[in-house]
């Protein structure tokens, strides 16, 4: 009888290929410093991560990491590729394709999987080794003006990200010349209600289960404290 050898299945990554993957060559970058772009010619690819694998340690272990980004993020990129190919949406950026799907019966499979691409390329580059402490000056003035304090800011994150019944995320978003906070469930992404995302937090129960099981303000906290990528979020300020 055949033995199944665990890079023979589809969606599941060796710790070889994790690795590799994860600390492996830049994208191509769009103008905001978010790769926008994740295909190559047709097939969508998963992108590396912006930091080794164990680099988020004690906050996500790199266990929870080779199975969040190895598996989950690795078979969204598969199923996109299976479900829009030798279709009109074969070959546009995915937020063309979340856009052109969004609220669409029909088309709910090819967003889900677009969107979660989308969604947790966002989030690895939400987080940073390090981070957490106080938002570039820009940021800080911007968050300010819309919740009072940067710890206003920071609760109201938490609070989201507690209060979102069952997947989704919690988001800093602008909206006009506010931010604000907001969450959204599965895969929902703001862009959707033309909102602009700058940072986001994955609390689907993969994100933090083996490591916090089902503690996930603690996770929560965790990532404000230690992780949050204050920088990235000033990267996507709009006017």
């Amino acid at each position: 009888m055949k033995t199944t050898h665990e890079n023979e299945h589809p969606n599941r990554l060796s710790r070889r290929d994790f690795l590799a993957v994860s600390t492996g060559a830049a994208l191509l970058l769009s103008t905001d410093g978010f790769p926008e772009q994740l295909e190559t010619g047709r097939a969508y690819l998963l992108p590396p991560l912006p930091y080794p694998g164990e680099a988020l340690e004690p906050v996500i272990s790199q266990r929870t990491l080779e199975f969040h980004f190895g598996r989950h993020h690795r078979g969204y990129v598969d199923n996109l590729n299976r479900l829009v190919a030798g279709t009109k949406l074969e070959g546009l950026s995915l937020k063309e394709i979340i856009l052109e799907t969004a609220e669409k019966a029909d088309k709910a499979s090819v967003f889900n999987n677009a969107a979660q691409v989308w969604n947790h390329t966002f989030y690895w580059h939400s987080l940073r080794p390090g981070g957490g402490g106080e938002p570039p000056e820009a940021l800080k003035e911007r968050i300010e003006a819309s919740f009072g304090t940067v710890d206003a800011c920071r609760k109201e994150l938490a609070a989201a990200a507690a209060a979102q019944f069952g997947s989704g995320w919690a988001w800093l978003v602008q909206d006009g010349g506010k931010l604000r906070v907001t969450r959204t469930g599965n895969a929902d992404v703001p862009f959707t209600a033309g909102l602009i995302p700058l940072l986001t937090i994955d609390v689907w129960e993969h994100a933090y289960y083996l490591d916090y099981q089902n503690r996930r303000g603690d996770y929560v906290e965790a990532v404000l404290d230690k992780l949050i990528n204050w920088d990235f979020a000033a990267e996507n300020l709009g006017g």
